[in-house]
């Protein structure tokens, strides 16, 4: 009992020594992160600097039709996707990306990329982008500012960079924009169009918030391909020095009677004392936290249901194909908002409809054929979510307020700034997997999927390390007192185990080594 005693002091002092420092690091930084959120550009931001649609040529109807477009670029056959806007090297161009990798029609076949970018007005693919088409996309997005655009280079990935969703755009072009905030923005090396912007205030807050939270020092370096690992394992020893530093504080306190000091704690000097003291305290939220962030890594996979993906095409009536009796852009435009900064060609709930998005407000749905404003028969979006899973639906609901699966947070934060528009249609199947998905009813789009084991990860995630709980979030700034004050709880801990560590550390050090026998 006693070497098991020894054996569990050991271990908690020497995990410490390694750990302590990592605990008040997470715990500072995870207090600038609930205000300064990692770079990131948002479907809000990206449409507010794009140029206006009306604004494109000097007459809209110089535009080339989508048709005509895609001919002219040898691109036939079902899409994905199809967007005009001012979004590339400061020009209207349309953005396509074929349902299938295709090839052009024309005698020098060339292998698409994922996404072609052909210039609007005279129908030339962007064959690559170059520095001048990378400023003249800086300069489109700086809105005409009076600004000193510098160009940095290209980098592959760099401390604001390591988000997968960019990998599809790499290299990235830096530039520097001259303005008062100091914006950085990172230019899309296949497609020209911004994918990032960074200001000053978010760049230097982040080594201070998400980037030294996340480990991401391990990021873009030899540790690269050892970085979720290593998170892993930090946390899982992390984990391990919670539980034994709790176990051995409750051996330590008393709770009935006093040690000779007249202290419930045995320890004198001002460090251990506190340690102890605010270890016991704070010693759940500590573990909730540390083991919510392994949860946030998706550990080995243990929220991956192995789902077959949804049956989009089939909710859709299939693929994108564009009418033969398409309505011309020009109509479309004069059927938009003024503020339209892009019109994008979609198929939804058996119809192709084109939905014009400008920065506030939901977009407004118009037909492709008729270029009027288009609306869904009733029940008909339920009907066709129906097919998304060949699996009988349980029920459905409209949800018209936000609950704990489906609510919207600030757009800094991991989880914010996502298409979280309210009435929502909560389609409930019966399958094994008891899968949820959420429809937008005015677009027909689909919001999200969600199972058994994503709502297991949102408890274990988002729920512990966020706290994102509506009676809280509803209630600021009391989310923020509770967390803050958690926060400064755990960092007094965390930092009073660094000094203990180190003081331990150092006597180790100074003591003198035994003399080795000739």
């Amino acid at each position: 009992m006693l070497h098991a005693k020894r054996w569990l002091f050991l271990i908690h002092r020497w995990v410490g020594v390694l750990l302590c420092a990592f605990f008040a690091m997470w715990f500072l930084s995870g207090m600038v992160m609930m205000y300064v959120g990692y770079p990131k550009l948002t479907q809000a931001e990206r449409l507010a600097h794009l140029p206006p649609l009306h604004s494109a040529t000097p007459g809209p109807e110089r535009l080339l039709e989508p048709a005509q477009a895609l001919q002219r670029a040898g691109i036939s056959g079902p899409l994905s996707d199809l967007r005009l806007a001012m979004a590339s090297g400061g020009r209207a161009v349309y953005l396509v990306a074929p349902a299938t990798q295709g090839r052009a029609a024309a005698p020098r076949a060339r292998k698409l990329p994922a996404t072609t970018v052909i210039d609007a007005t005279t129908g030339a693919v962007l064959q690559r982008v170059d520095t001048q088409h990378a400023v003249a996309s800086a300069s489109a997005f700086a809105q005409g500012a009076q600004t000193a655009i510098q160009h940095l280079g290209t980098v592959d990935e760099d401390a604001f960079t390591h988000s997968r969703a960019l990998d599809v755009h790499r290299p990235l072009h830096r530039l520097h924009l001259g303005d008062p905030a100091g914006t950085i923005v990172y230019i899309s090396g296949k497609t020209g169009e911004v994918v990032r912007d960074a200001t000053l205030k978010e760049r230097a807050w982040n080594y201070a918030g998400a980037w030294i939270h996340w480990l991401y020092p391990f990021r873009g370096n030899v540790f690269n391909d050892y970085w979720t690992e290593i998170v892993n394992w930090l946390s899982i020893a992390g984990i391990v020095l919670t539980v034994t530093g709790t176990v051995v504080g409750v051996m330590r306190w008393r709770f009935a009677g006093h040690y000779k000091t007249g202290s419930r704690t045995p320890y004198r000097s001002f460090m251990m004392r506190w340690h102890h003291v605010f270890g016991l305290v704070f010693a759940l939220i500590t573990f909730t936290w540390i083991f919510s962030g392994l949860m946030s890594m998706n550990p080995w996979k243990i929220f991956d249901s192995g789902a077959a993906p949804l049956r989009t095409e089939a909710m859709n009536g299939g693929p994108l194909v564009l009418p033969a009796q398409a309505a011309s852009v020009q109509a479309l435009l004069s059927a938009a908002p003024p503020d339209t900064r892009e019109l994008r060609w979609v198929r939804a709930v058996g119809h192709t409809v084109v939905l014009a998005l400008s920065p506030t407000g939901a977009p407004v749905l118009l037909g492709a054929t008729t270029a009027q404003p288009h609306t869904f028969a009733p029940g008909a979006v339920q009907q066709a979510a129906a097919l998304l899973l060949p699996y009988p639906v349980a029920h459905t609901d409209m949800l018209r307020n936000y609950d704990l699966y489906f609510y919207d947070r600030a757009p800094h934060t991991m989880t914010g700034a996502g298409d979280k528009p309210l009435p929502v249609l909560r389609v409930v199947f019966d399958d094994p997997d008891a899968t949820w998905v959420h429809v937008d009813p005015h677009t027909g789009a689909v919001l999200g999927r969600t199972d058994s084991h994503r709502r297991t990860s949102r408890w274990l995630f988002a729920l512990l390390h966020s706290w994102d709980w509506l009676p809280l979030l509803e209630r600021r700034p009391l989310w923020d007192s509770v967390l803050i004050l958690l926060s400064l709880g755990g960092t007094v801990m965390s930092v009073t185990g660094v000094v203990i560590g180190w003081r331990r550390l150092g006597i180790k050090l100074r003591q003198p080594r035994p003399a080795v026998g000739r």
